[in-house]
């Protein structure tokens, strides 16, 4: 729900790539479905975000929309209109996949802050609050996994092109 700060990323960070959450997008898309279409509509998304590659996540997006369209299109058309951004992870890492793949993390985090600071709304100062706010997200800090494939930050800082998870100079190498 914080459309400002994505607005807000495009003025800062223009270019900027967008990758929409799966695990809230599978929610939406159930939520336009009986329930009991539910684990058979589960196991048809997770062959679209598990896909090795993105030409294998486009078929199975295509598939899922001959099988659903017809009777469930507002299902369709809910994950249709997303669908570059929420196969935005295949330019990036495979290691990192498992991470670009869900907000959720990030989201937690947010969570315990929020939780916390509208229970104290207006009893304490701005310089106080930024203060309990740094703290919080410093100790959630303690609970969080590493990040796979940390060295291939650098890569991706310097605009390394990944196709499927493979860099471009690492596919051309293997060819030769």
């Amino acid at each position: 729900g914080g459309m400002g700060f994505w607005k807000a990323l495009d003025e800062v960070f223009p270019g900027t790539r967008h990758q929409r959450c799966w695990v809230h997008k599978a929610a939406n898309v159930l939520n336009t479905l009986p329930k009991s279409m539910h684990p058979a509509v589960k196991a048809d998304l997770r062959e679209i975000w598990q896909a090795e590659t993105r030409a294998a996540a486009e078929a199975a997006m295509d598939t899922f929309a001959e099988k659903y369209g017809a009777k469930y299109e507002k299902a369709v058309t809910c994950l249709m209109k997303d669908r570059e951004a929420l196969l935005t992870f295949y330019d990036f890492p495979a290691e990192h996949w498992d991470h670009l793949r869900t907000g959720n993390p990030i989201e937690s985090v947010f969570a315990t802050v929020r939780h916390r600071t509208v229970r104290t709304k207006g009893a304490l100062s701005q310089k106080t609050a930024r203060l309990m706010v740094f703290k919080l997200v410093q100790a959630a800090a303690k609970t969080w996994r590493r990040l796979k494939g940390a060295n291939q930050l650098s890569r991706v800082i310097e605009g390394v092109t990944f196709t499927d998870g493979v860099a471009a100079n690492d596919t051309e190498n293997r060819a030769a």
